[in-house]
């Protein structure tokens, strides 16, 4: 496809544009190209696009190939994201959630989804659920979608975050998630004591691992990095906070580096909390600390 004066098929496109992507670090040249094609066309599927698309799309298509060949990250282009099924809105300057992140939201589904009807923290006895870190919303998001009986609290200090979390929520979400612009550490003291699922992505990237992946460099800073050389200020925090907030028999879920498992099985110890294990992510690499807050039983 060279002449984009007149008009171009689908399939021309996406064959156009995988071949540039084609090569292209990190890419999977055919569901970029898909979802490049998407956008210029601005449908949520091709399926509800014409199949003869005129130059106007084909010459969006291609500045946004080019700006993904400079290695913007595809989200930014876009303005959208992929989360458990769902569609987020993206936006520059906010943190773009990994598919990794998907098997952490997940751990916290099952552990909100085993809190027994009206015995939970949250208003009627609602299971309660605490995102700290919360960056775009989407783990609070997809834990509203996928246990509809929770009440849903994000904490977030970012007000870029928090402005496009507050808008993920209200699209996929309405009225089901309050996100709170607040610090981590120290939000929420009214709730302590009744939360049963602490969940966070926190900043946890260690100092001397520093991202090369132009997409990963595209990220705020303090959503990446975790505090000193070994990353783990901010989830140490984390972990004590959680302590704090969960209910007796409540649950924390933590996405951490490989690199960190060991450490922070020894802080959760250290907060009082109990069970403390690493579970992998779907490559099998050390991603998420799963612990609890002892149960009345156990005091």
């Amino acid at each position: 496809m060279t002449d984009w004066s007149g008009s171009s098929t689908q399939a021309q496109m996406l064959a156009w544009a995988r071949g540039r992507l084609r090569g292209l670090p990190g890419s999977n040249p055919s569901q970029e190209a898909r979802a490049l094609l998407e956008w210029a066309l601005g449908v949520e599927s091709l399926w509800s696009a014409p199949d003869v698309v005129g130059a106007r799309a084909a010459e969006r298509l291609r500045s946004g190939v080019a700006r993904r060949r400079h290695r913007e990250p595809l989200q930014h282009i876009t303005g959208r994201m992929w989360f458990r099924g769902l569609t987020l809105e993206a936006r520059p300057g906010v943190f773009v959630v990994r598919p990794e992140t998907e098997v952490v939201a997940g751990a916290a589904i099952d552990a909100a989804g085993r809190v027994p009807a009206g015995s939970g923290g949250g208003p009627g006895g609602a299971p309660l659920v605490v995102d700290l870190c919360a960056g775009s919303g989407a783990i609070a998001v997809s834990m509203a979608c996928e246990v509809p009986a929770a009440r849903v609290v994000a904490v977030e200090l970012d007000p870029r975050a928090v402005a496009l979390a507050r808008a993920n929520a209200r699209a996929l979400a309405p009225d089901r998630v309050v996100v709170v612009h607040g610090d981590a550490m120290s939000a929420l003291e009214e709730w302590d004591g009744r939360v049963d699922v602490v969940v966070s992505n926190p900043p946890y990237v260690p100092s001397a691992d520093r991202p090369t992946q132009a997409e990963a460099l595209t990220d705020p800073e303090a959503a990446l990095f975790g505090g000193g050389e070994d990353g783990l200020v901010v989830p140490r925090g984390i972990v004590h906070r959680a302590a704090r907030l969960l209910a007796p028999g409540g649950t924390l879920v933590v996405e951490h580096a490989e690199s960190q498992s060991a450490a922070l099985r020894g802080i959760a110890a250290q907060a009082g909390l109990v069970g403390a294990r690493t579970l992998p992510d779907l490559a099998g690499r050390d991603r998420m600390l799963v612990a609890s807050r002892p149960g009345e039983d156990d005091v």
